[in-house]
């Protein structure tokens, strides 16, 4: 990969505000506590017709009672290691500290270019005490206010120019389908990632509430090509205790929202519960294509024959009347099936995308109405005429033009839907039947 920026730095130094502001995006989460940021997270900048890619990292920490800091270090390196450029954020208005050091050490190792990111010089009156960081040796510190903007314009020209001509062929701006990873809090989402891209893109750990940010990873494998969004976990608001968690939960509906197709992780040991029922129903209401993977399969014990199609029967019972969609068993630590979820999304996305001629859909439609007519009410007597699909819709919709469209009830709308689900393959979206005046 070309063109990348890393930012790194210790924590609560203004990392994530940066990140943020580069990429004109609230993609990282912002807070005054220490260590919000987990996992690497990636993001598109564009200056003077340029565009590089910018991650945002962890902050570096040492000797901490946080379980994830070896976890984030690690991904600190690595993000190190991708990058062309270095972006080593400081804070200028409590100096340098002992961790700055330590981070220093790290990134003359790196060999690589650096920018040293006086941040937090939220007036001009901070830029004497930019000076102290010329002793870390890693050249010229630049004066930069992440939070108000003050001299990114200027930064962003000196990235632009440290990155210099670009000779490789830059990744188009295309618009990619995008499957969001959702569920309720350690059902496996990080690891079924992890399991997809064949390495640790994002940390996992037994502890609900790890990943809190939503996490973008580009899936370019086996002919399929695709954006996955890993997300926080989904819990009731009742058990949301941290501003910070209240954030993410927040930012993965807002992935949701954003996505083509979900899928929706099931814990196998756990069954299906009543938050999961609710990250249905949102997914539901946002319109969004639908794959359920039962994660974990691998520690169920004793398992029979039909107990996959006994739990499918509950789950299409539980989120009844919405059930052509997709079931798969799978196991992240394992590897069982992991492959089948993807193609399962991929065939979803085409099915959400798919147009069916008028011609065919009158073909099959009209005789089938005459055999089987809207039934009678008050006398009247309901003569359907033409259908054909909308073009341009966020989900397959259907016209039905009708002389008296008032008296076609419900029941009878779900039979055409019914039809049109037998004759084409819908499985995994929702369609739209509207009665109109003929």
């Amino acid at each position: 990969m070309g063109n990348i920026v890393a930012i790194v730095g210790r924590p609560n130094v203004g990392k994530s505000t940066l990140f943020n502001r580069l990429t004109k995006s609230r993609k990282a989460i912002v807070n005054e506590q220490s260590g919000t940021t987990r996992d690497r997270q990636y993001g598109k900048c564009e200056w003077n017709g340029r565009e590089f890619s910018v991650i945002d990292t962890g902050g570096w920490v040492l000797n901490s009672d946080d379980v994830f800091e070896e976890e984030i270090k690690k991904h600190v390196t690595v993000a190190v290691d991708e990058a062309d450029l270095i972006l080593f954020v400081v804070d200028v208005q409590n100096g340098i500290t002992d961790l700055d050091s330590e981070v220093a050490s790290l990134l003359r190792k790196a060999q690589k270019p650096i920018i040293v990111v006086s941040n937090k010089s939220d007036t001009f009156d901070w830029q004497y005490n930019t000076a102290e960081f010329y002793s870390l040796g890693l050249g010229d510190p630049f004066m930069v206010s992440a939070i108000n903007g003050l001299g990114t314009g200027e930064l962003l020209d000196v990235i632009v120019e440290k990155l210099g001509d670009d000779n490789i062929d830059e990744e188009l701006d295309i618009e990619l389908p995008r499957f969001a990873i959702v569920g309720r809090p350690n059902a496996g989402k990080s690891s079924i990632v992890n399991a997809f891209v064949g390495e640790e893109r994002t940390i996992v750990t037994d502890i609900p509430g790890t990943t809190r940010d939503s996490i973008y990873t580009r899936f370019n494998k086996f002919g399929h090509d695709f954006y996955l969004v890993d997300t926080a976990g989904i819990r009731k608001k009742a058990k949301v205790q941290e501003d910070l968690e209240y954030y993410s939960v927040v930012r993965s509906i807002r992935a949701i929202e954003n996505s083509d197709v979900c899928i929706l992780m099931i814990d196998a040991t756990r069954g299906v519960e009543s938050q999961d029922m609710n990250i249905f129903s949102l997914i539901q209401k946002n319109r969004k294509g639908l794959v359920v993977a039962v994660n974990k399969w691998d520690l169920i014990p004793n398992k029979e024959t039909n107990d996959t199609k006994k739990i499918e029967s509950t789950i299409r019972e539980k989120f009844a009347p919405f059930t052509d969609f997709p079931i798969v068993f799978t196991s992240a630590t394992t590897k069982q099936r992991i492959l089948k979820v993807v193609e399962l999304a991929v065939e979803v996305y085409k099915n959400k995308q798919k147009k069916v001629p008028t011609a065919k859909l009158n073909e099959f439609f009209l005789p089938l109405i005459e055999n089987y007519p809207p039934p009678a009410l008050k006398g009247k007597y309901i003569k359907i005429k033409y259908v054909t699909q909308l073009p341009n819709t966020q989900i397959p919709t259907f016209i039905f033009f009708a002389n008296l469209p008032q008296y076609v009830k419900e029941p009878y709308k779900r039979f055409l839907e019914n039809k049109l689900r037998s004759k084409w393959d819908f499985c995994g979206t929702q369609v739209h039947v509207f009665i109109r005046q003929k």
